[in-house]
């Protein structure tokens, strides 16, 4: 391949093989928009630790992707309105001002002047909320503003019973950005590390951690980072573990299993092969597969994680197929199943007659017919949905 055609592909892949589709990143309205209590589904806390910059140039977004070498904390409150449908994530169109009833709205932003502020208040929420903090790692190509809303449409629709955490690396969302998020990720591993700490030190149960794309290989690298230490599980709190769309090449994911050891806690990687961003990551990695489009579910599980394939059903982000566990309504259900039974009161062993139960109902419900494929490191299981 010449140089002009390589270049041409390299641009092509970083233009689709985004996880966001935002042109702008403002995530605060320029004035209040006031509706009926009525038109609101709920309103969502949104605790933050991030290694961005506070935004100086437009204020709206809050934090942008420039790098910080500190931590910042935060929280966001988020309103979700009643028209809201499971997977999606309304939101306005470019700067326009969000409207509540038609649209996830953030209200409010409390800034938290260092890390004992910050682990004072998000632990005062935890103990309120049940013991439990759900910590989301974002993906390439993301503002602050779609990493907020992903994981408050996370926690609205699983109803996750704890509380919201966001980490948000300094990604600079754009498409052309892949060299420097990856960068970015990787700046950000001590910085995880210590937030995951942070809340061990609470009086939290269980803390679990859902990761997205290039989020999964900085919450790898944190994980892999704790058990050098000796701390693999937080002093026993660490939760569920849920990598969606790993984008990291397979021999990497197999040496960070190798160092962090077989899991303790259910332990999940969510894999399509018909996901097309990372067929694109993997052209640009020199055409090395990535753990989410990885063909051998016997492989990577052979390391003591359960592999769930969910090429069968279908992702709701125009064709790329790369956000499924989050866009697609059995999917989110299906997960918010399995958080609302703490980490450590769950068997490996799903029960394959409720697992078929639920999908079925919820195939019903939302019209649609599909496998969801889950490999053990014990046995093969197949959830049918529809039908």
């Amino acid at each position: 391949m010449n140089l002009r055609v390589n270049s041409f592909v390299v641009a092509l892949a970083l233009a689709v093989a985004g996880c966001a589709g935002q042109n702008t990143h403002d995530l605060l309205n320029k004035t209040t928009v006031s509706v009926p209590a009525s038109d609101i589904a709920a309103t969502h806390e949104i605790f933050v630790a991030t290694t961005r910059q506070q935004a100086t140039k437009d204020p709206r977004q809050v934090f942008d992707g420039d790098r910080s070498l500190t931590t910042s904390y935060a929280r966001v409150d988020v309103t979700v309105p009643k028209v809201h449908q499971v997977g999606a994530i309304e939101r306005a169109k470019g700067s326009a001002n969000s409207n509540p009833a038609k649209q996830f709205t953030a209200t409010n932003v409390v800034h938290y002047g260092d890390a004992p502020q910050f682990a004072k208040a998000v632990g005062a929420d935890i103990a309120m909320r049940g013991d439990r903090a759900l910590v989301f790692v974002h993906g390439f190509n993301n503002g602050f503003d779609d990493g907020i809303y992903r994981l408050t449409q996370i926690a609205h629709d699983t109803k996750y019973p704890g509380t919201p955490v966001l980490f948000s690396w300094a990604s600079s969302a754009k498409t052309t950005g892949y060299i420097y998020d990856k960068d970015s990720a990787n700046a950000a591993r001590d910085d995880l590390e210590a937030t995951l700490r942070m809340l061990a030190k609470t009086r939290v149960k269980s803390i679990d951690i859902i990761a997205h794309s290039m989020g999964t290989w900085l919450t790898m690298e944190a994980l892999r980072q704790l058990a050098i230490t000796g701390d693999r599980d937080l002093g026993g709190k660490l939760g569920y573990v849920v990598l969606a769309s790993p984008d990291i090449d397979v021999d990497v994911f197999k040496k960070q299993m190798m160092r962090y050891g077989k899991p303790d806690k259910p332990f999940a990687v969510l894999l399509s092969s018909d996901d097309r961003a990372l067929k694109l990551s993997s052209l640009i990695s020199g055409d090395k597969p990535r753990v989410g489009d990885y063909g051998n579910a016997a492989d990577l599980a052979s390391y003591g994680v359960s592999v769930v394939d969910l090429t069968k059903i279908k992702g709701g982000d125009g064709g790329l197929n790369h956000a499924k566990f989050a866009d697609n309504p059995i999917l989110v259900q299906l997960l918010g199943d399995r958080l609302r039974t703490p980490a450590g009161l769950a068997s490996d062993e799903p029960d394959t007659a409720q697992l078929n139960n639920l999908g079925q109902g919820l195939g019903k419900a939302v019209g649609s017919v599909a496998e969801v494929v889950i490999t053990t490191p014990f046995k093969v299981l197949t959830i049918v949905t529809g039908g």
